[in-house]
């Protein structure tokens, strides 16, 4: 189907992984520690998970909870250890404290992700104007994807923004794939396909039971047959 949707679902283990595969899955964000939204796995865990399922893998790069990047050379450390056990798509995304970009950090980062592609997480939800955001970040190597709720109180809140976004797809800034994520119910998915969202990005929405239960291959079954219909 060539207007099928990219499904993207957060796995923190293999367990995870191949219950979102078997789910009708395309893409798997893995991460640990959800309680931090999101850090960066180990070695180990992404080793284990890419020999699970064929899937591509977009692994998160990010070492402390919230959006600034503190210990740059870490980071380079673990996105290069990553890359060694063969991770070739990464997720990412640091502000400074005024709420811009911190390009400094995300141009070192790209160099050492040279080859890779990535995406730039609800850092962008965050940011203080997100449109500038797009414009100072359009040339950086790698770069494929925004995950976004359009607003940083989620998609309800931020339906108006994506929408909008979504139909400038192709213009400057706006290149990358709008990848919608953050609070995203099956309720959205109607509006969002018609406005042109072709990706979307589930973690809790995968778990009926809570992050403290595995991916429910059941939840993915149900937010793949959505997305399909939606594209029929």
């Amino acid at each position: 189907m060539s207007n099928r949707a990219v499904l993207e679902v957060i796995a923190l283990d293999a367990e995870d992984a191949i219950a979102a595969q078997a789910g009708g899955a395309d893409r798997l964000e893995l991460v640990t520690d959800m309680a931090a939204d999101g850090l960066t796995p180990s070695r180990e865990t992404y080793a284990r998970v890419r020999a699970a399922v064929d899937l591509p893998l977009r692994v998160m790069l990010r070492l402390t909870d919230g959006f600034t990047a503190d210990d740059v050379e870490a980071l380079q450390r673990v996105a290069g250890d990553l890359r060694s056990e063969g991770a070739d798509e990464f997720v990412l995304g640091f502000l400074d404290a005024d709420g811009h970009p911190d390009l400094t950090v995300l141009e070192q980062l790209a160099a050492e992700l040279e080859g890779c592609r990535w995406t730039f997480h609800r850092a962008i939800d965050h940011a203080a104007d997100r449109a500038a955001l797009r414009k100072q970040l359009a040339d950086l190597p790698g770069l494929d994807t925004y995950l976004t709720a359009g607003s940083a109180a989620g998609v309800d809140t931020g339906l108006d923004t994506l929408r909008a976004e979504a139909g400038l797809r192709g213009e400057p800034g706006h290149e990358q794939q709008l990848l919608v994520g953050g609070g995203l119910r099956l309720d959205h998915v109607p509006a969002l396909r018609a406005a042109g969202v072709d990706a979307f990005h589930i973690g809790g929405a995968a778990r009926p039971a809570g992050w403290s239960s595995p991916v429910a291959q059941g939840a993915v079954r149900a937010w793949r047959r959505a997305l399909d219909t939606d594209a029929a």
